[in-house]
């Protein structure tokens, strides 16, 4: 059989909407396959797109799930509907602290004035500092040192009374 004639038999598969064809004249054998397994041969292409989304998708419920327990502890068994919450600006790594050797910058029971610093917010190498907009006691903070946050995730709960 010439390559003229097996380009030939090609493309009458592939018009024909057959999945496989085989053919076999005495010594040469040949297997056509066209439809879904011809994807197959771009096998090596195929993993790296389709382990991004996945990897992607095991990061996001991580977060969640690491707070959620914070926030049912903020809940368990006490109201805090007359409380406010300061809640992170940005997303980033919190800490209480100005720096390892230093004392946090507010604890629970400490009276805070609206404009004082209560923590700092580490994004892409920039620390920003998260200050208080209402005067007020603490009453508990929802977050560890050095722990990521998210947009808009309590931080910590105030009584303004």
């Amino acid at each position: 059989m010439e390559l003229k004639e097996i380009q030939n038999l090609i493309k009458f598969v592939a018009k024909s909407g057959a999945n496989e064809v085989k053919l076999e004249m005495g010594d040469v054998k040949i297997t056509i396959k066209t439809g879904p397994e011809r994807h197959e041969t771009n096998y090596f292409q195929q993993p790296a797109p389709v382990s991004m989304p996945v990897q992607v998708q095991q990061e996001v419920p991580q977060t969640p799930v690491a707070s959620e327990p914070v926030a049912a502890e903020a809940a368990g068994g006490e109201d805090t509907s007359n409380y406010i919450e300061i809640k992170s600006p940005i997303i980033g790594t919190l800490y209480r602290k100005p720096s390892p050797d230093k004392p946090v910058f507010v604890k629970v029971g400490d009276t805070i004035e609206a404009g004082d610093t209560v923590c700092i917010i580490e994004a892409m190498k920039l620390f920003n500092e998260v200050e208080s907009e209402v005067s007020g006691k603490i009453v508990k903070v929802l977050i560890e040192d050095s722990s990521p946050v998210e947009f808009d995730q309590p931080l910590f709960l105030i009584d303004p009374s």
